[in-house]
């Protein structure tokens, strides 16, 4: 059984057990997150898409870890014109582990 959830602007293809990294997420580690937002629930053969999110299907997962993921530069250039600027930046994020899916 797999879910395909939406989160932080982004969907995510989800099966239980499985451990991913999202958008953040105001939760303390250990504490348990549900997402309402499913767009489709697929069990065997019997898929159901939802219009655009599927009735009353939930996922639930534990928060696993709140971190940073590494440095990224930022380079803006212009040449022959005295033009540089530099800037790091270094994302949020939450490492949620997924518990079950109920439909």
């Amino acid at each position: 059984m797999f879910a395909v959830i939406e989160t932080g602007g982004k969907q995510y293809r989800v099966e239980e057990g499985a451990q991913l990294s999202i958008e953040k997420l105001d939760a303390e580690v250990g504490a348990d997150v549900e997402f309402d937002r499913v767009l489709m629930v697929a069990n065997g053969e019997s898929v159901e898409i939802g219009t655009p999110l599927v009735e009353g299907a939930r996922v639930t997962a534990k928060v696993v870890e709140q971190g940073r993921r590494d440095k990224i530069r930022v380079i803006k250039f212009k040449r022959r014109k005295h033009y540089l600027r530099r800037a790091g930046h270094r994302q949020k994020f939450t490492a949620v582990q997924i518990v079950g899916i109920s439909h």
